[in-house]
This record gives structure tokens, C-alpha cells and sequence, in this order.
């Protein structure tokens, strides 16, 4: 028994296991090499040697970098990267991203000036970000 009591560290456990919507930011100037594995939503400002992979969104902002694979639902990428993406949902490149890698997204949208060197798979595939599977919708020939 803590000195909160039980009810008060069971709220303290329930909230900081099952919060989402909390964002995790990786400041301008911070530089993390290893993987980043989250719940929540994750913002990059910083460097990142490693995968990162979130069950939210991750916003890349233009002074950040990534050289590793990238999973999560959502994407909005204004910075660097290199590695492959995984994004079950929509993938957003910026005007100012750099992305050099394969790019496996549900829906993909890209502004005037953004630069993607790699392949695309769009529509066809849908990640499931939660197990890791991959579900391939057939197609029918009449």
C-alpha cells in the first residue's frame, strides 16, 4: 500500500496506461539514438537514429530527422527521412519534407516542393499497425 491509497493509485495507473490522446515531443537540438515505441502521439523536432512507431500520429517538423524504418496511423511529415514508412491511414508530406525510402500508405498526400525519392504503395495494402499484419484486398477480374 502506497501513501495515496489504493484508489487514488488506481486512477494514477488507469490514466497513465490508457492515455492516448497525450503528445510526446522531441525537442530542436535533442538527439536520440534507439527505437521510440508510443501509445500517444509523437512530434519530432530532434534527431532520431532508430524505427519509431506509434499507434497516433507523428508530425515531423522541418528541423527534424529520422533515419529509420516509421510506423503509425497518421503522418505529417515536414522534415528529413530515411527509412521506410508504414502508415495505416493518411501520410502528409509537407513542402519542406525530404523522404528517401519506401512508402506503404492508405492515402498520401504531397504539396508542391516536398521530395520523395523511393517506392509507393498506396490503397492496396492497409497496415494493421496493432498486430503488424498485412491485409491485401483482392481484387476481382469479371
Amino acid at each position: 500500500m502506497n501513501m495515496f491509497g489504493n484508489k487514488n493509485s488506481t486512477i494514477l495507473k488507469k490514466n497513465s496506461e490508457f492515455d492516448f490522446s497525450a503528445m510526446n515531443k522531441i525537442g530542436d537540438g535533442t538527439s536520440i539514438h534507439g527505437d521510440i515505441n508510443s501509445n500517444g502521439d509523437i512530434r519530432i523536432d530532434g534527431s532520431i537514429v532508430g524505427s519509431v512507431s506509434c499507434k497516433g500520429k507523428i508530425i515531423l517538423g522541418p528541423s527534424g530527422s529520422i533515419q529509420g524504418d516509421v510506423s503509425c496511423a497518421n503522418a505529417e511529415i515536414s522534415g528529413n527521412i530515411k527509412g521506410n514508412l508504414k502508415i495505416s491511414e493518411l501520410l502528409s508530406l509537407k513542402a519542406s519534407s525530404v523522404v528517401n525510402g519506401e512508402i506503404s500508405t492508405g492515402k498520401l498526400s504531397i504539396e508542391p516542393g516536398a521530395n520523395f525519392t523511393g517506392t509507393c504503395a498506396m490503397g492496396a495494402v492497409v497496415k494493421d499497425i496493432k498486430n503488424g499484419n498485412e491485409q491485401r484486398q483482392a481484387e476481382k477480374i469479371a
